[in-house]
């Protein structure tokens, strides 16, 4: 992340440069964590796992100054952090980088004794911070308080800029912290007059005094991110806020959610969904959702998130009286749809509620938008697995068939392919793929290599030879269709198959300025059944080996290693051909087999999948494919990181 920044006091508008930090002279350095997040709803949460993990282990180990990390420091720090990651990734829409470091008396400019220093980096530094100044602008209602809750926690906080970069720090002291200190980031100028405070709604666990105050709020918040960040569908998140809000800062609330349409331009928006209404009393849930269902919420001109009243539903509430607000779900512009909250018995909300309420509000919104892009990127993909993969393998005379496939990504589309198809001449053809890479330019690549296999099967090349073409194939035309996929989606501002935003690539001509999804490692092969048992003449290009399992238990590798398609231009790939006797098994796998990991052993580290082959003597096609499967998810209790893709042909 480069050098620490420079110190400022906390009024980031003053320009004047303070004494630069002094680099650590022989203390321990160790008591640092830096780790880079991926810029989406989930960075916030991972970051205040991380700071509060790292405080914990120095605290056990006894690092030096760690006696003065109390549970009020972690707390200000994870909520600190949390405010800073999302203003980055909310703001900035990049990747960020955290830093969490003990920083001792002798590092610090000031000497004044052991802090916290927190810093996160994104990598916009052209779009500035947002809410460094008293009140955010109207045309930036979306942001909520922003950075005055780090001035409110904080004891120094500054902002720098760098090349293609920038940094947000704060600093928290870690010797003498002053626990009585009341914030002042919710606080309005009549609460006292309303006798209202945030405290009485939301009373923390123990909390006997009304002493829970301003940090009780932001701890409030900071549960809430974790809550929604996790989910992926937009009703859930609609549940969830309402549990959230009912009755600890309303009597009652309702989520109403737009369409996908654009909500940028001005103009009456389409009548939007009521998703969840929630009130204290579940006697009053039906009649409520009735009469708020009957009046949508209708917004003129550009989305802002701002609070507006709202009228109080009456009807559905048995004739009392109270105040409603009405919440914009507002990211990027873009309208999601619009929180409703209420309470009865007033006559407005108190400056510190609304306060709070917009940026639970704005933490809604982002969890809402999370969850539409994971919903069209799933959908994409079960369009793209239709294309990508068959509906049915073929039946082979004389072999029973078995197929194991599971992408990583649950309903995704993975990198593995498979395919089992009659090449005519009685001859019958399969493939087990694996394409480097990730995203639509591996979509593409995966698309386009399972044809070009079956038409070269059918034109009557030979084994090696369809590799040879197919791998030609992948340095010229298919990476120039790849490329352009890539080039169409980043032009549209949609995001990729991961979720993340995919940025054209250009290739030089030489393998290391190359796409990785251009390469493509293959296992392909031909079948000819025979009265002694099947004929297979297999290639292997970068791929794992294909093992054959003999009725007696033993076990051997039917092909030899060849370099992975994509890299190399005038290769020539060979085939190996040998009888698949009756009784035997072959076996063929992806990486995601082989590669499967328990911290640094994998799974086939001394002919691991040969071992755990051997022990399927006796079985069945289907049986031996249920037992490697098994076998492989048994190895880590870590969920895979990889596509896991199977076959196997056994000779009847």
């Amino acid at each position: 992340m480069g050098s620490i920044p420079m110190q400022r006091e906390t009024d980031t508008r003053d320009s004047r440069p303070s004494r630069p930090h002094v680099p650590s002279t022989g203390r321990d350095v160790r008591a640092c964590v830096r780790v880079t997040l991926s810029g989406d709803s989930l960075a916030a949460r991972a970051a205040r796992r991380c700071v509060r993990g790292a405080l914990a282990e120095w605290t056990e180990q006894g690092r030096p100054a760690a006696e003065g990390i109390t549970d009020r420091l972690a707390d200000d720090a994870v909520v600190l952090v949390s405010e800073l990651v999302t203003n980055a990734v909310v703001h900035a829409g990049t990747d960020v980088e955290l830093l969490c470091r003990l920083e001792y008396a002798e590092e610090s400019a000031e000497g004044e004794g052991t802090s916290l220093l927190l810093e996160v980096t994104d990598h916009h530094p052209a779009r500035p911070v947002q809410g460094d100044s008293a009140a955010p602008p109207a045309s930036t209602a979306e942001y909520g308080r922003g950075l005055q809750l780090v001035a409110g926690l904080s004891e120094s906080w500054g902002i720098t800029y760098r090349t293609g970069s920038k940094t947000v720090w704060a600093r928290l002291p870690v010797d003498g912290v002053d626990v009585s200190r009341e914030l002042e980031v919710y606080a309005g100028e009549q609460a006292a007059e309303r006798r209202l405070r945030v405290a009485e709604l939301a009373p923390a666990p123990g909390d006997h005094g009304g002493e829970w105050g301003n940090r009780g709020t932001l701890s409030f918040l900071a549960e809430a991110s974790d809550l929604l960040a996790g989910q992926l569908d937009e009703d859930m998140v609609a549940a969830l806020a309402g549990q959230l809000l009912v009755p600890r800062l309303a009597d009652w609330c309702a989520v109403w959610l737009d369409d996908e349409g654009d909500r940028r331009t001005a103009g009456p928006a389409d009548v939007p969904r009521l998703a969840r209404v929630w009130h204290s009393s579940e006697n009053r849930i039906e009649e409520l959702h009735r009469t708020l269902e009957k009046d949508p919420p209708r917004h003129q001109g550009p989305p802002r998130s701002g609070a507006v009243p709202a009228p109080w539903p009456a009807e559905g509430l048995g004739g009392t009286t109270g105040t409603a607000l009405a919440h914009r779900l507002v990211v990027g512009g873009r309208a999601l749809g619009t929180l409703l909250v209420g309470r009865a018995g007033l006559r407005r909300f108190p400056d510190e509620v609304t306060g709070l309420l917009e940026d639970f509000s704005r933490r809604v919104a982002l969890a809402i938008g999370a969850a539409r892009q994971y919903s069209r990127q799933a959908t994409i993909s079960r369009v793209l697995q239709r294309g990508l993969l068959p509906s049915s393998v073929a039946q082979v005379p004389g072999l029973r068939t078995a197929l194991v496939y599971e992408p990583r990504d649950k309903g995704l589309a993975g990198g593995d392919f498979y395919d089992v198809f009659p090449a005519g001449d009685g001859r019958w053809c399969f493939a087990l793929g694996d394409v480097c890479g990730n995203g639509p330019e591996a979509a593409v690549v995966t698309g386009l290599a399972r044809p070009w296999l079956r038409l070269l099967a059918r034109e009557g090349y030979r084994v090696g030879d369809v590799l040879t073409r197919l791998n030609q194939a992948l340095l010229d035309d298919g990476m120039q269709a790849a490329e352009a996929a890539a080039r169409a989606v980043a032009a549209a501002g949609l995001p990729g198959i991961t979720g993340r935003p995919v940025a054209p690539t250009v290739v030089s001509g030489s393998p290391e300025d190359s796409s990785p999804a251009r390469f493509l490692s293959v296992l392909y092969g031909e079948l000819v059944p025979s009265d002694d048992g099947v004929l297979c003449t297999v290639a292997c290009a970068g791929h794992p080996l294909p093992l054959v399992l003999d009725p007696e238990g033993g076990v051997r590798a039917v092909a030899e290693p060849q370099v992975i398609l994509g890299i190399l231009d005038d290769v020539e790939y060979a085939s190996e051909t040998f009888l698949l006797g009756k009784g035997e098994t072959l076996l063929c796998v992806t990486d995601g087999v082989t590669e499967r990991r328990d911290g640094p052993r994998q799974f086939d580290d001394g002919d691991g999948l040969a071992a755990a082959l051997a022990t399927c003597t006796g079985l069945a096609a289907d049986q031996v494919a249920e037992r490697i499967r098994h076998l492989v998810d048994a190895f880590s209790e870590v969920p895979p990181d990889d596509d896991l893709a199977l076959l196997v042909l056994q000779a009847d």
